[in-house]
């Protein structure tokens, strides 16, 4: 599995620091990530529903470390170059 594709929208709204869209093998694409501003750093928060108890339940999730760390890296890659940009 890889991430051929990253796409970023920034916020900064909050901790909101952007939404993102990812394209997986070029073939499926999972919109709404947020990349959050936590106590130890940027991390990518994966798309989830509201529940009627007021919790949040993700929608759609990496089932491995492995995974995760590829879709982190992307994202998070992909909003460095972004925001280095808008800075010039």
């Amino acid at each position: 599995m890889d991430v051929t594709e990253a796409k970023i929208i920034v916020r900064n709204d909050g901790k909101l620091r952007a939404y993102a869209s990812i394209t997986i093998d070029e073939c499926f694409v999972v919109r709404d990530l947020k990349v959050i501003e936590g106590p130890n750093g940027l991390f990518v928060s994966m798309p989830a529903k509201k529940l009627i108890d007021g919790s949040f339940r993700d929608i759609t999730f990496p089932l491995n470390n492995e995974t995760r760390e590829k879709i982190e890296k992307a994202v998070l890659g992909e909003y460095n170059k972004t925001v280095k940009i808008e800075e010039n």
